[in-house]
């Protein structure tokens, strides 16, 4: 009786086709690292998904690692705008908080890419590498995590079922994911209450890429500066509002934006149609476990105030699989916790105090009471004086952090 151990099918299962997720392929590729990426979505719609109404605010750290990953020279110059400065404005104090890229080594905060490009490029990128195999239309039904391999079962759109082995798993399903629940590893949500509604609008005015923070009683009013006289509209309201917001006809929508604004970007006007999005913030109590890892939003999911969520996804991708190609060149078992555990720490120290943080100005710039009014009147006076916390947090906005070579 052969007693030997069934054949691996990758190196690496990878459950998630989305820009988290195949960036994570895509950087184990290149180190010549095998990798099987499932989702449920059929090709059609992850080759060329629509417009959602996100778009992605990217550090200089992140660019980085997007050129590495051949992904950056992909988007369409068009579809990339800078991010030149930001303003936080208090309710009506004309006196906002701003952030400018001065004495950072740079001449802008970062550049905007929409999520629909950032998917499309990252597919295309992943569909011709030979050391990628996507699984679109597959999901998975369950998945096991064994001495000596990670096993996941899956149905294709056909009803065909298959058993897949590899060394590691890794869950890129989103912050809701199913693969975490699965592996038995919790996560603190904190739910806001809240949902976005998000939509591009073209302006009369110029944005001179500059993004605006606009925290009034009640809501809060985004504005991502994009190319072509448009920017992107994220407005932050409690859940039962947002829902009829996404109702009112387009004349209502776009005065009420323009009034939140103050006429700063003159008339407006719709440009397409407006998603809407519940807002959860969620941080995995573990990133990781014997022959499991989570990446991306699976293992933290940002409220989207300090943009940082896709630029915490690359980090993590980053780290992953440094310390996956170390552990492959050592001849080290991939799936071991002893190989995975120093993402988890190097990870977790990098995003949990801005995770924490974020939630804390959340709060604080979310609360109507009398009190929270004025103590945020006087954070934003105050530090818009004091240049070092302001050249901090630039720092943290524009994040010129090498990108680390596998």
């Amino acid at each position: 009786m052969d007693n030997s151990p069934a054949p691996h099918d990758a190196d690496v299962l990878v459950i998630g086709a989305g820009p988290s997720g195949l960036a994570l392929a895509l950087a184990l590729a290149d180190a010549g690292l095998r990798s099987v990426v499932f989702d449920g979505q059929d090709e059609a719609a992850l080759a060329d998904p629509a417009p959602d109404g996100r778009d992605i605010a990217l550090t200089h750290r992140g660019q980085a690692i997007l050129r590495r990953l051949g992904l950056w020279d992909a988007f369409p110059p068009g579809e990339v705008a800078p991010l030149v400065r930001a303003v936080v404005y208090n309710a009506a104090d004309p006196a906002p908080l701003r952030f400018d890229p001065a004495g950072s080594g740079e001449s802008q905060l970062g550049h905007l890419v929409a999520n629909h490009v950032i998917r499309r490029a990252s597919w295309a990128a992943a569909r011709w590498h030979e050391g990628i195999a996507l699984q679109p239309a597959t999901r998975v039904t369950a998945l096991h995590l064994e001495t000596d391999a990670a096993t996941v079962h899956t149905r294709s759109a056909d009803g065909g079922e298959r058993c897949w082995r590899a060394p590691l798993l890794v869950a890129a399903d989103s912050r809701f994911s199913a693969a975490r629940r699965q592996a038995g590893i919790g996560a603190a949500m904190r739910d806001f209450g809240r949902s976005v509604v998000v939509c591009r609008m073209a302006h009369e005015r110029s944005n001179e890429g500059v993004a605006q923070e606009c925290f009034h009683e009640g809501h809060t009013l985004a504005v991502l500066p994009m190319n072509g006289g448009c920017s992107s509209i994220v407005v932050t309201v409690p859940a039962d509002r947002a829902a009829a917001m996404m109702t009112w006809p387009e004349a209502e929508f776009v005065a009420w934006v323009q009034a939140r604004l103050g006429g700063r970007l003159g008339a407006m006007t719709l440009q397409g149609t407006r998603h809407l999005y519940p807002l959860v913030a969620v941080y995995a109590q573990r990133f990781v476990a014997p022959r499991f890892a989570l990446v991306g939003d699976a293992a933290v999911g940002m409220h989207p105030v300090t943009a940082h969520g896709y630029n915490f996804a690359l980090y993590g991708v980053e780290a992953l699989a440094q310390q996956l190609v170390q552990a492959r060149r050592a001849g080290r078992d991939l799936g071991r916790l002893e190989t995975l555990l120093p993402y988890e720490t190097r990870h977790r120290r990098e995003t949990l105090p801005i995770y924490l943080g974020t939630n804390a100005v959340v709060g604080l710039f979310t609360d109507d009471r009398a009190p929270a009014k004025l103590l945020r009147s006087a954070v934003i006076r105050v530090a818009d004086r004091l240049n070092p916390l302001k050249s901090a947090i630039t720092r943290r906005l524009t994040d010129r952090g090498r990108a680390l070579s596998a």
